[in-house]
């Protein structure tokens, strides 16, 4: 969606240019004719309607009216056709694999009997395997979890001794912040719908002009969807267990988390992973120190069960929206300190291979 945006009207601004051929496998999308003008609102407006109706499932206008529209649906039309060959599309048909085989042992991850989802099986174990935007970020080294031991005095003991820990003293606060980052799709924002959103707070706020906000959306877009690919790839790399089946095996066999556990493995943390990506592209755009209000949850009621309200969340930077998100994980019981801090390491990472992509001319 976003790529689409930023693509409808980039021929309109001298210093920018396409991505075509920076992309991987996009070669080629449509032009606009030299030497007529076009509104690229329009155009952005039409491009945008149009990719809405092909993901998700007669004009008596003047001529260049007529023209900015028929664009911009011819470039969502190709950017569409592009993104069926990346290996998601269709997705959400095809959410969980019974056949997939995951390996089983010490330190390895299990479906919950208890969990976000009520079924036994891995979400989307192959999504690792789909195309990046950048050819830089499939070629990210996995990074490594530390070897498992369950000798009390081991780095792995106190990864998960602390999620313990945390667990029996997380204050009022500790706890709302655990809500506010949840983003269970099956209730509300998805993480990177809350990623989505602090984007809109961003365009909001700083009032950019047209192309500057869809280039927000587009890198935005891409940073989050390269994040869950690498993501992905290192979570079925090595199918690290999550806290709750080591507590329980090591510590104490009735411990619960605070969040229901999510049907893949842990390592490392998605949330840390995208949030950290749509940072490092919202700051190279808006600055390090931007204020950001975050009300993606406002208006939602007390939890009653976890005894917890929604409180709007504020902050000084881009960068502190994705180290609350990925801490949320370890308040919330399902992440451990290393799962989070590798993963705003990788997203680092990804988003900046976003950034260095050639925006302008």
């Amino acid at each position: 969606m976003g790529l689409t945006m930023y693509e409808s009207a980039v021929h309109g601004f001298a210093e920018y240019q396409s991505l075509v051929g920076q992309l991987n496998g996009l070669t080629s999308l449509p032009k606009p004719e030299v030497g007529k003008d076009y509104h690229w609102i329009l155009s952005m407006n039409a491009g945008q309607a149009a990719m809405l109706r092909n993901l998700f499932p007669n004009t008596t206008d003047p001529e260049m009216v007529k023209r900015s529209v028929e664009y911009g649906r011819n470039v969502a039309k190709a950017i569409f056709e592009w993104s069926k060959t990346d290996g998601g599309h269709e997705g959400n048909t095809r959410n969980f694999d019974p056949s997939y085989f995951y390996p089983s042992g010490r330190g390895k991850w299990s479906p919950p009997l208890i969990g976000q989802s009520n079924i036994r099986m891995p979400l989307h174990p192959y999504w690792g395997n789909n195309r990046t935007f950048t050819s830089a970020n499939a070629k990210l080294a996995l990074p490594k979890p530390l070897t498992y031991s369950n000798q009390t005095d081991s780095d792995y003991y106190k990864q998960f001794r602390e999620v313990y820990d945390r667990s029996l003293t997380l204050t009022q606060e500790e706890k709302e912040i655990a809500l506010w980052w949840g983003d269970d799709p099956s209730d509300t924002y998805s993480p990177p719908g809350h990623s989505y959103n602090l984007t809109n707070i961003a365009v909001r706020t700083a009032r950019p002009n047209l192309i500057k906000a869809a280039e927000s959306y587009a890198r935005v877009g891409m940073a989050v969807a390269d994040a869950f690919i690498c993501c992905w790839k290192t979570k079925y790399t090595y199918h690290s267990e999550r806290p709750a089946s080591y507590i329980r095996s090591y510590i104490n066999g009735m411990w619960l988390p605070f969040w229901p556990e999510p049907p893949f493995p842990a390592f490392s943390s998605g949330h840390a992973t995208q949030g950290a990506a749509a940072a490092t592209v919202l700051a190279d755009i808006y600055g390090d120190k931007f204020e950001i209000v975050d009300d993606t949850h406002n208006g939602r009621p007390f939890d009653t069960e976890r005894q917890a309200g929604y409180k709007t969340r504020k902050f000084s930077s881009f960068w502190a929206t994705a180290e609350e998100s990925a801490m949320s994980r370890l308040y919330g019981g399902i992440h451990t300190r290393q799962d989070n801090e590798t993963g705003l390491q990788e997203g680092k990472k990804i988003g900046q291979n976003i950034n260095n992509l050639k925006w302008k001319k």
